[in-house]
């Protein structure tokens, strides 16, 4: 009988999962590539007691932080991907932070990160952490020490990042009774690296003819707690309404909050949009991209329920690409515009004049430009 993982997966696909795990726990992972071999440890949950840890884990290797282009932009510099920073023993982990995060940092000296610490900032943002790393030279860093990390390859997450979809499965589903009479079937995907988006099937829609469909990002703090600071939950309370009005139709429901960032990160941006940042500039601050949401989910999911063909609830052009791109046949667009308020109108002003979403009737004559920071 063959005793290796088999059925199980490949073994460069769990080496990745198993890097998440490990940079979801706190812990350094050995990135192998060509042209690099690193050491990363996430700057997200780093104490200085963790930072001089892996210091000597690392020694005599020096430490650099590895960020985004994204982020080298906010600092100044203009680079075509990520970079490294240095970083000397004398460094605190507040001082990484700034650094990694904040809107005032000093100039340091900056080199161009290589394939190895690219795919490190890319598991980072798999793990839902920030896309800021403390990295070293594996080379200059003891063998023993790293022989008790888990390694990832540079081609292995090239590649799982293309398999992702291919790992969505049906994996449970129940009738659930909702508040206006409609019964909606609840179908639970789940993928390698354990998200769990939902197709909830409202009524009894007719497959053989254009289903209505809202695809929508999961919104925790607007969805259930009614934040006015956004306008998630009011969408997706009209999108039920408008498709149990209907006859039926289904609400995709995709695990990726804060335009993809995660709950965390998405109160890190809250933050800095309470100190003056937009939606968009404050998730670039943090090092992420204006939206870093896949919709290539969505596309899956209803191509596995049956739906090939829908007339999409949405505002946002970029939903219709990515179906059509999936496979899906987008065969109309049916508008979702809900109350604006004093909290969420500068949010709506950026998705309409930055994000191109098709809100400007909307928004008063004039009202759609985005607040400068200063404003």
């Amino acid at each position: 009988m063959e005793r290796g993982l088999g059925l199980f997966g490949a073994a460069d696909e769990i080496a990745v999962q198993r890097g998440i795990a490990e940079f979801q726990a706190g812990r350094p992972v050995v990135i192998a590539g060509d042209d690099e071999t690193v050491v990363a440890l996430p700057v997200d949950g780093l104490t200085d007691a963790t930072k001089d840890a892996f210091a000597r884990l690392c020694a005599p290797a020096p430490l650099r932080l590895a960020v985004t282009a994204r982020r080298a932009q906010v600092i100044g510099l203009t680079v075509p991907g990520p970079i490294l920073i240095a970083i000397g023993p004398e460094d605190t982990r507040d001082t990484v932070w700034t650094l990694a995060t904040g809107p005032d940092c000093a100039r340091r000296a900056a080199s161009a990160a290589g394939t190895a610490t690219v795919r490190a900032i890319e598991l980072a943002k798999l793990a839902q952490h920030l896309p800021a790393l403390l990295v070293a030279d594996a080379r200059g860093a003891p063998a023993p020490a790293l022989a008790q990390l888990i390694t990832v390859d540079t081609d292995a997450m090239a590649k799982f990042r293309t398999r992702i979809l291919d790992t969505l499965e049906i994996v449970s589903e129940a009738r659930i009774p909702l508040s206006d009479g409609v019964t909606a079937r609840f179908c639970v995907f789940r993928d390698a690296v354990g998200s769990s988006p939902v197709a909830i099937i409202l009524g009894e829609p007719d497959f053989t003819q254009p289903v209505s469909v809202r695809v929508h990002s999961a919104c925790l703090t607007g969805d259930v707690f009614g934040s006015r600071r956004c306008d998630c939950g009011a969408q997706l309370k009209l999108a039920i309404a408008q498709l149990s009005e209907a006859g039926g139709g289904i609400v995709l429901y995709l695990e990726q909050e804060g335009r993809g960032l995660g709950l965390a990160n998405k109160m890190r941006a809250y933050t800095l949009q309470d100190d003056g940042l937009d939606t968009m500039d404050a998730n670039m601050m943090l090092g992420f991209d204006d939206d870093e949401r896949n919709y290539g989910v969505a596309a899956r999911m209803l191509k596995m329920i049956g739906a090939t063909r829908v007339q999409l609830l949405t505002n946002n052009p970029g939903k219709l690409e990515a179906l059509s791109e999936g496979g899906v046949e987008v065969c109309a667009r049916i508008p979702l515009h809900t109350p604006i308020n004093p909290e969420n109108r500068r949010y709506l002003a950026t998705k309409a004049a930055r994000a191109g979403h098709w809100l400007d009737d909307m928004l008063d004559p004039g009202r759609n430009a985005v607040p400068t920071r200063n404003s």
